[in-house]
């Protein structure tokens, strides 16, 4: 599919969406750009998955052709949605690797910020590091490249739910896709520029996984 098709199909879909009432699942959906699928960054030597959904072959690690939007104020009439992935150790930990499958929209700056935030009553809650920026992103519709993101050190506790989050930074016109696995529970979160958080039930999970040291 040509580039200015995607774009005007996801503007399309993305206004349709959007024109809903503000807590209605948010999904779009694209053909496939290519059939041969490029296998996922190695995991450093020194580094402990944390939490993955990811998929076990390095060229089939999520779904490219369907994925939650990440959208700066003027790409959802005012309103920047911000996208969360949710992790819970089972073991104390420190967080230094985010890897997610967050691709690139077509629209605004080719970028993504990712952050750590702690829980709060099943929402993102407080900021715990970040923001680190991202560019480069794949297409939206290819695999399997990730968005990788390193931060100093940060302490996770066993049995504690966290979040990362992902949002188009400064950039009011940006559009990102964060591509998805099957998990067949809620497990995501979208943000409005008012800061309201709220639970997103749906089969879709924004597909990642956290890197870092056990303890």
């Amino acid at each position: 599919m040509k580039k200015v098709t995607l774009v005007v199909s996801l503007f399309a879909l993305c206004s349709l969406l959007f024109g809903q009432t503000d807590k209605s699942p948010r999904s779009v959906h694209t053909t496939e750009k290519s059939a041969i699928h490029v296998p996922g960054q190695d995991v450093p030597a020194t580094l402990t998955r944390i939490y993955s959904n990811l998929g076990s072959s390095a060229t089939d690690l999520y779904y490219d052709t369907d994925g939650l939007p990440i959208q700066g104020p003027n790409e959802n009439n005012g309103d920047a949605v911000f996208e969360g992935m949710q992790f819970t150790p089972a073991a104390d930990s420190h967080v230094s690797e985010v890897r997610v499958a967050v691709q690139y929209g077509g629209v605004g700056t080719n970028l993504v910020d990712l952050n750590i935030y702690s829980d709060s009553s099943g929402v993102p809650g407080t900021l715990l590091a970040g923001p680190v920026a991202v560019s480069g992103l794949p297409d939206f519709g290819t695999c399997c490249t990730l968005a990788v993101a390193k931060f100093s050190a940060v302490a996770v506790t066993a049995g504690t739910r966290y979040w990362v989050v992902a949002n188009t930074g400064a950039d009011s016109d940006a559009l990102d896709i964060w591509d998805t696995v099957v998990q067949g529970k809620t497990l995501t979160s979208s943000v409005e520029a008012d800061g309201t958080w709220y639970e997103e039930p749906g089969l879709l999970l924004p597909a990642g996984e956290v890197l870092g040291t056990v303890p």
